[in-house]
């Protein structure tokens, strides 16, 4: 079966702690973890002031590290394929950071950047078993784990909110990713079996206890990989923005499902008139998954997940044809509640709730009628990013 399982923090700590005494000579006197995360539904709103409901997988990063007292920072990371790769950069003690290569060193100098104090030079490693491209927030993981680990570092904390929104700046400005909140929310602030409805707009946040009984949130990655620093992201943030001054609200947030006719009235761009609809709607659907799931209204909340994967798909134009076709198959299945696509889209995973005896049929049966090479992981909600005591 293809089938991935977490590695284990406990197991990820000892290896950075492992490698980091093998390159560097000496023992990390710093550390900190942080989830990947998936998202029950809410896709493509967060930007938009919407609402969105994650939780946290037990897919993990982890980073250790010490001070080098030379004024540079040295990096190690072991990717989920064992390969590694090695950056440094001048500290912000002496110098100004700015983005440049490796692509994947800016996600990391722009958390270092962001710091709240200039930090003088270190070494660090940082271990990860959180699936890359598949839409399960492998660089929010990152940023959230190594502002964590600086931290721990320079003893200077910042609050969870402040934690998450400098993460994101990092995102915008060093890899220029214009991501909304949502990924580095909850990966700071993720509770073991809960989800957390994230309100995008006043950023407050609500745990809501995850009453699924004898169901389990299956994650299949289609394994199709997916670049979304290029066009198309950025493109339907600006469609949704566009949707916005046209009808002069501030966000789609403020507007309602009267406002998709007004839209089309004014002659609106028919891709801007479909972002919004998809906004819209979603925005409805999550608040009502987030008052089912406490009930365990385990059938209205499939229902709920069907219908958010059709208008990613046919409104906002974010699907493909792996993940629909992964779709469909789960809609056939006996004990699949209901699936979409999750995450930005354009590959990546689809979720699905589905009762747990039937999960290992699910599975057999995805595998015969899948074009692709799908892999499998059940989420268990997790908590969010902490320092690990070395």
């Amino acid at each position: 079966m293809s089938e991935v399982t977490a590695k284990g923090e406990e197991l990820l700590f000892e290896q950075a702690k492992r490698k980091f005494s093998e390159l560097f000579g000496r023992k990390a006197s710093a550390a900190a973890s942080a989830p990947g995360r998936v998202n029950l539904i809410g896709e493509h709103v967060d930007y938009c002031d919407g609402f969105v409901l994650p939780v946290a997988l037990p897919f993990t990063t982890v980073v250790v590290g010490a001070y080098n007292n030379l004024e540079v920072c040295r990096v190690h990371t072991i990717l989920t394929n064992g390969e590694e790769r090695n950056t440094s950069f001048v500290s912000p003690s002496v110098g100004v950071l700015k983005p440049g290569e490796p692509a994947w060193a800016n996600y990391v100098k722009g958390v270092v950047a962001k710091f709240p104090v200039a930090v003088h030079g270190f070494d660090a490693v940082i271990v990860s078993d959180v699936p890359m491209g598949a839409g399960v927030s492998s660089s929010a993981s990152l940023e959230v784990a190594f502002f964590t680990f600086l931290e721990s570092l320079t003893g200077r904390h910042v609050g969870l909110v402040k934690k998450a929104q400098l993460c994101q700046k990092a995102e915008h400005e060093f890899p220029g990713m214009p991501c909304g909140i949502m990924d580095q929310y909850i990966v700071t602030m993720a509770k073991k079996d809960h989800a957390l409805l994230i309100d995008c707009r006043s950023l407050e946040a609500k745990q809501i206890p995850l009453e699924i009984g004898n169901a389990v949130i299956l994650v299949v990655n289609s394994n199709v990989k997916h670049q979304l620093t290029g066009s198309e992201y950025p493109l339907r943030r600006s469609q949704c923005q566009d949707a916005a001054k046209i009808l002069k609200v501030a966000s789609l947030r403020d507007a309602r499902a009267k406002n998709i006719e007004d839209l089309k009235s004014l002659n609106s761009d028919p891709d801007i008139v479909k972002r919004a609809k998809h906004v819209i709607e979603e925005i409805t659907r999550t608040e009502k998954v987030a008052t089912l799931l406490p009930k365990k209204y385990l059938k209205e909340v499939g229902d709920l997940l069907y219908q958010s994967h059709k208008s990613l798909s046919q409104l906002m134009e974010v699907s493909c044809p792996e993940l629909d076709e992964l779709v469909d198959i789960m809609r056939t299945l006996p004990g699949v509640y209901g699936a979409r696509m999750t995450g930005g889209g354009f590959g990546g995973c689809v979720i699905a709730l589905i009762e747990e005896k039937y999960s290992k049929d699910i599975k057999e049966k995805v595998l015969q009628e899948y074009k692709g090479n799908p892999t499998f992981f059940v989420c268990k909600p997790s908590d969010g990013a902490k320092i690990l005591k070395i």
